[in-house]
């Protein structure tokens, strides 16, 4: 008999799926339109020890990358994004600024955590290269998880009644995070390699844990990356999926303006009176070059 349940945790067309009383198994998609992602709702058939995907369910929404090559979806039914960054090591803005607009450009919310609050001088200077991200309305929040409890319950009233999911490049604390948030994530972990039959499937994409019994906040681990492609969004809706450039989008002379060239553009306007950073502008050039550029099949 088929029956409801919720992507945890995938490995490659594997998947472990969370029934409606919190017991977990691996299930196999019946078909290639019924591969799911975690956070999916999924209606399921059960047999023996495993299972089938009969449905994926409507999504709210999904996470995703893409490059010239291939789709890397990290999750779906997302409240918002967390993407974590350390004063320490040097964080790439060009890869926060593309995660928040893979974010904003699937209507998902989002929000930034500097850590490692303890390290003074890097700390502040990476505090002011996030300035730009706080004018424009994006939450950013001090962290220090080498003790430092006071911000991590800043965090967590912003994670709670919400389902995360959390990005970071290597070095963040994006680990040492989970571990803070969900104590029992080493017996989660351990829980869905044995579903994943460990040794067989030994890495798992994206994780996910409740934060509480009661079910009401969830946090989605994800693995690293080094590139994080937007070959899926179209140039022309670029400057709508950045807050800060497409505030003055409507003030230009051409409709069709890419605000790169064009005469009396609002954006490039803006940018001479100082409302637009330099460097999210610079950003946005980049990214609307690559995203003009031929692909490459």
């Amino acid at each position: 008999m088929t029956q409801w349940g919720r992507v945890v945790a995938s490995h490659g067309r594997h998947v472990v799926v969370e029934d409606a009383q919190g017991e977990r198994r691996l299930c196999h998609p019946r078909g290639k339109k019924n591969q799911a992602v975690v956070g999916d709702q999924v209606q399921w058939t059960p047999s023996e020890d495993e299972g089938s995907i009969e449905a994926v369910e409507t999504r709210r929404n999904l996470f995703y990358r893409q490059d010239d090559i291939r789709t890397k979806s990290f999750a779906a039914n997302l409240d918002q994004v967390l993407v974590l960054v350390a004063a320490e090591p040097d964080f790439s803005e060009s890869q926060v600024a593309r995660a928040l607009i893979a974010a904003q450009q699937a209507g998902i919310r989002t929000l930034i955590a500097l850590n490692k609050q303890d390290l003074k001088e890097p700390f502040d200077k990476a505090w002011l290269r996030l300035q730009p991200y706080r004018d424009f309305g994006t939450v950013v929040l001090p962290l220090g998880l080498r003790g430092n409890d006071h911000t991590l319950a800043a965090l967590e009233a912003e994670l709670a009644n919400r389902v995360t999911l959390v990005l970071g490049p290597s070095g963040a604390g994006k680990s040492t995070l989970i571990n803070r948030l969900v104590p029992l994530a080493n017996a989660a972990t351990n829980i869905i390699s044995k579903a994943l039959q460990s040794g067989k499937h030994t890495t798992t994409s994206t994780t996910w844990y409740w934060m509480d019994e009661a079910k009401t906040a969830a946090l989605m681990d994800s693995p690293g990356f080094q590139e994080f492609g937007l070959h899926h969004i179209p140039p022309t809706d670029l400057a709508a999926c950045m807050p800060d450039i497409g505030a003055h989008a409507d003030h230009c002379k051409f409709y069709n303006c890419t605000h790169v060239h064009e005469p009396e553009c609002g954006v490039r306007t803006a940018l001479r009176q100082g409302l637009i950073d330099a460097g999210r502008y610079k950003i946005y050039t980049q990214l609307f070059e690559e995203l003009s550029a031929p692909k490459q099949y």
